[in-house]
């Protein structure tokens, strides 16, 4: 196995109840064992009966070198009264899938087989990680049962947006492994930005025309999604400062909706104010209509003229209102990438800036990009990956740049 990173080394010698519920994603378990014992961690499976009509435990057997739990009718390990046995054993009991079927039982206290029982029985915390088909996660039942079990203490990874096995796209998607292990250790203690307040802008704005039109882009706002995620797995307290998109917000994070560039601008010198980290990645309108029609405009002629004024520059109001903020940039190019994110690092007075080619079907609304990121005196390529992965190690890049800054 390989060495776990500093940042994982807290997962060294944790013991991870893992519960696999019937549902595709199942498949993608197998993977997360894998990933929580190369970080140090023992791992107890326990499967549901429906689990197995996906995945044999002799898989999950294979990858955690422990025979998988299922049934409260195994003599040889009730005999002791094996499951309270079990209940105890864990740091974390983490379900992944997490099911709608199983998140309603566990709102409700049922304890109908292994898993449920062990979940009523132990006084371990618990951590879930849903997939299920978008209409099924937006269900005012699952939802109301999900806050339930968030009242209770339980913590809730995912799900995350995509496209599902069943064919349609939205949010329901199981967190990819690596993603779960990174926020089990972030439970388990102090990530390198804990106690530091990040604001980050993300997506699109739309800049009127009339009541029914508006200027807009191609960005989807996955990528300063990810970015939040990963920040707020290293410890950060996260501010999301968002435009109109259809992403679910990342567990633990603090989303703020707005939609024009001077929204965006006046919630981020907000939230600046008691932040350490401000980050850029939204993609903002250059220009907005200068007097947006009150009604809806009519097609009464074959052209429209519309006069245009120039939006603020976001990052450098930030910087201009705190000097001492440790503050990130994006640039979006389709030409001499390098030339431009310099220039405008220097020009914005950034601490960082991350700069990726756009068009062709590159970076916008995709679920994969790569990075060049630059600072002062230094750089580092981020090779095209998926935005999630991606978001991982600019978080990882952010935090050293910005220790080093605080130790200076």
């Amino acid at each position: 196995m390989q060495k776990p990173s500093a940042s994982l080394s807290i997962l060294s010698g944790r013991r991870v109840l893992l519960g696999v519920c019937g549902g595709i994603a199942a498949y993608k378990s197998a993977d997360l064992v894998r990933r929580l014992r190369e970080s140090g961690c023992e791992v107890q499976v326990v499967m549901t009966a429906e689990a197995q009509r996906f995945v044999g435990a002799q898989t999950f057997q294979a990858v955690s070198g422990r025979p998988v739990r299922d049934s409260l009718w195994d003599e040889a390990a009730e005999a002791a009264m094996g499951h309270i046995e079990l209940a105890r054993w864990p740091d974390l009991i983490l379900i992944a899938p997490a099911t709608a079927n199983t998140i309603a039982r566990l709102a409700h206290g049922h304890a109908d087989d292994l898993l449920s029982t062990l979940c009523l029985a132990s006084d371990r915390p618990i951590a879930l990680a849903p997939a299920m088909n978008r209409l099924m996660w937006a269900h005012p039942a699952t939802q109301a049962n999900v806050a339930t079990l968030i009242a209770r203490g339980a913590q809730l990874l995912g799900p995350g947006s995509g496209e599902q096995a069943c064919g349609e796209t939205g949010a329901g998607r199981m967190w990819e492994p690596l993603q779960i292990r990174d926020a089990v250790a972030a439970l388990f203690g102090d990530g390198p930005l804990n106690g530091v307040r990040v604001a980050i802008t993300a997506g699109p704005t739309r800049e009127p025309i009339d009541p029914v039109r508006f200027i807009t882009n191609r960005s989807s706002g996955k990528m300063g999604y990810a970015l939040a995620q990963a920040l707020h797995q290293l410890g950060a307290e996260v501010t999301l400062i968002s435009g109109p998109t259809a992403l679910a917000v990342p567990a633990g994070v603090r989303r703020v909706d707005v939609e024009t560039a001077e929204q965006m601008l006046d919630a981020t010198l907000h939230s600046a104010g008691h932040s350490q980290i401000v980050i850029g990645t939204a993609a903002v309108a250059d220009y907005r209509v200068a007097a947006p029609a009150e009604h809806k405009i009519k097609k009464k002629s074959d052209g429209l003229d519309l006069t245009l004024v120039k939006n603020p520059d976001i990052l450098s109001e930030v910087r201009k209102a705190f000097p001492d903020a440790f503050v990130v940039g994006f640039a979006a190019e389709t030409e001499k990438l390098a030339e431009h994110a310099l220039e405008k690092l220097t020009r914005k007075r950034l601490d960082m800036i991350a700069a990726n080619w756009v068009g062709d079907g590159r970076a916008f609304d995709q679920d994969h990009n790569a990075l060049h990121v630059f600072w002062n005196g230094g750089e580092r390529e981020l090779p095209s990956a998926s935005k999630t992965e991606l978001g991982r190690q600019l978080a990882d890049l952010i935090a050293q740049r910005y220790t080093r800054r605080a130790d200076a």
